[in-house]
């Protein structure tokens, strides 16, 4: 159980932040929909006061009273992006969630602390609350912020995108991860199944087999990749998935979610079931750093990474009620 309101905020913020992330192409949709029917005019009205009320009930009440309540700024910095991390959607996110965290003594301080890591979180699902927990990669393993990486689209979408870049996320692109490693010192988070792991739910499908360009960047940049796997993710929503593999396949293409789930009470694109969530921090792949590394110095240090995601995975899954179930990798 939890606090009524923590819920409740959770119930509406969850909500509003899903359709920030699909509003601009769901809005065209409708817009198109609304110049050629009644019906479609309709939905699209509903539509508008649905948004409304979510952005009155969150802004206008829920907001104030979190920030009073936790002791924290009106409005987040453009410059202390630490600070932001301790936002109160994602504090009520952890409570939502019932969030753990287990790692090994391996990467306690001070293991990690002279270096970057980056931290490979898997499974995606529908979205990864799990990794929300901000404050606790830019401040457990090591003092370094971290970055969270996510599709470059979602960082050009209005309002969400300021939003994200003031909690630390860069683009999921090379060029980005490899300036915040070695340019700033600093560490990276990545979903590594990416798009491809958001179509699945009752499954522990791991699509890893062909990720490797992070490994290349790990191995140029003299860092270790750090395997995170988030048991309750793939729970969280009811994805729904057409036979045909379609928009997967779409979704894979062009880099967006065209993901269509259910949340708590049936809700279409709204909060998560109330399914605790724990975060599993492996073992680390210590990649020595070769400026030009070969396809077998990938493949070496992928297999390893492939490795340390099994055994993490069976260490952790009896404890969190899944004994019976098996992580296949794709």
């Amino acid at each position: 159980p939890i606090d009524r309101s923590v819920e409740i905020e959770r119930i509406t913020g969850i909500a509003l932040y899903v359709i920030g992330n699909v509003a601009l192409p769901f809005l065209t949709v409708l817009l198109v929909a609304s110049f050629f029917s009644d019906i479609g005019m309709l939905i699209l009205k509903l539509f508008l006061v649905y948004v409304a009320t979510l952005i009155a009930v969150n802004r206008y009440y829920y907001a104030p009273k979190f920030v009073k309540k936790y002791n924290a700024p009106d409005q987040l910095s453009d410059t202390d992006i630490k600070g932001n991390q301790y936002l109160h959607t994602e504090r009520n996110s952890q409570k939502y969630t019932s969030l753990q965290f287990v790692w090994p003594e391996s990467i306690h301080r001070p293991a990690l602390a002279d270096k970057p890591a980056i931290f490979c979180a898997i499974p995606h699902g529908a979205m990864p609350i799990g990794i929300t927990a901000y404050p606790m990669w830019s401040k457990l393993f090591n003092d370094k912020l971290c970055h969270w990486t996510c599709a470059p689209v979602v960082l050009k979408l209005p309002v969400v995108s300021t939003y994200m870049r003031q909690l630390g996320y860069i683009p999921a692109k090379s060029k980005n991860i490899v300036e915040i490693l070695t340019k700033k010192e600093e560490n990276v988070g990545i979903i590594l199944d990416g798009v491809a792991g958001m179509f699945q739910h009752h499954d522990e499908i791991a699509y890893l087999k062909k990720r490797k360009g992070i490994v290349k960047i790990a191995l140029r940049a003299g860092v270790p990749l750090v395997p995170v796997y988030g048991f309750g993710h793939t729970q969280l929503w009811n994805v729904v998935v057409d036979p045909f593999g379609i928009l997967e396949k779409l979704s894979v293409k062009l880099d967006t979610s065209l993901c269509p789930f259910f949340g708590r009470f049936g809700w279409f694109l709204g909060p998560p079931h109330r399914v605790p969530v724990t975060i599993c921090v492996g073992e680390p792949v210590n990649c020595p750093k070769i400026s030009d590394p070969t396809k077998e110095d990938i493949e070496i240090y992928h297999s390893m990474l492939l490795k340390k995601y099994a055994n993490l995975f069976e260490q952790h899954k009896e404890a969190y009620g899944w004994g019976d179930k098996e992580l296949k990798f794709v």
